[in-house]
């Protein structure tokens, strides 16, 4: 199942509509196994805190390894498979849309934690202390979550989450300080060439190509496409030009520049090209998506 809005996941699961489109933020018992054989990807972040009683989680064509964990990140287009999966304590689960994170420094530096992709795909082990750490965010989040929404209510909400965010990093730095993490390297060396292609400027080299990316990764491009398939459901192309809406909105939400500096800037030749590019993935115009985020 292929879940674009988070309201979509949180029915599936059992959850009340969550409070706005694009964050959710529950608590899980024992009795939350609605997806317990299912197979699913998802348009947006999810954080959770799940003590496996039984049962798997695939993650690409990788298994958790929950035994050693109990903290989980994903992120949008993984591919998840959960096979009688059942919990054996409380937890939490927090949903969060990309565009959540427009204008905030979040919306880059999410991208910078490894532990939302393949290389670090162990789950996250908790001592008692870190444990009671990630509970007490958590909590925070949900109380802000659930209060009547005001101008400081994102600010608050994500502050939190970078919390939580900063906070998992430590640990895991402490968990693998003797293990080695387990395999997936492509799909995070890909993503790293694409952050450093456009870090270094798209103007002057166009958009990235599919052959370029394979040869940066020493693939044949074929192959290249048929692995990042497998293991997130996207082809090269289509992670491609995910990456490149997402920079767009960003940019379209950050600043006064035109439509047709966006397109250069981002290595489009032909800013109608963009356009049609950003309607086809998002429903909608540049323009209209602009009016309707700052409306």
């Amino acid at each position: 199942m292929h879940f674009r809005k988070i309201s979509e996941l949180d029915q599936a699961e059992g959850f009340p509509p969550p409070e706005h489109p694009l964050i959710s933020v529950h608590q899980l018992s024992e009795s939350n196994n609605a997806l317990k054989n299912m197979e699913i990807m998802c348009d947006f972040y999810i954080i959770a805190l799940k003590k496996l009683k039984s049962g798997v989680i695939l993650y690409g064509k990788t298994q958790y390894d929950h035994d050693r964990g109990s903290m989980y990140f994903m992120k949008p287009t993984q591919r998840i498979t959960v096979v009688d999966m059942e919990l054996k304590e409380k937890g939490f689960a927090i949903h969060v849309h990309p565009d959540f994170l427009l204008g905030h420094p979040l919306f880059a530096e999410i991208r910078q934690y490894s532990y939302f992709d393949y290389q670090a795909n162990e789950a996250l082990h908790l001592s008692p202390r870190e444990e009671e750490v990630m509970w007490s965010l958590f909590r925070k989040m949900e109380t802000e979550y659930h209060n009547n929404p005001d101008e400081f209510s994102k600010s608050i909400i994500l502050s939190h989450l970078d919390s939580v965010l900063k906070y998992a990093q430590r640990f895991y730095k402490r968990q693998f300080i003797d293990r080695k993490p387990l395999s997936g390297i492509t799909v995070t060396q890909f993503n790293q060439c694409l952050n450093a292609y456009f870090e270094e400027g798209a103007v002057e080299k166009g958009l990235p190509t599919v052959s370029h990316m394979a040869a940066q990764l020493h693939l044949s491009s074929k192959y290249l496409s048929d692995l990042l398939k497998a293991e997130t459901g996207k082809t090269a192309l289509e992670l491609i030009h995910l990456y490149v809406i997402s920079e767009a909105k960003n940019m379209l939400v950050g600043g006064d520049r035109s439509i047709s500096e966006i397109a250069y800037q981002l290595g489009f030749e032909n800013p109608p090209y963009f356009s049609r590019l950003f309607k086809k993935e998002v429903g909608m115009s540049p323009k209209e998506y602009k009016h309707q985020i700052l409306k």
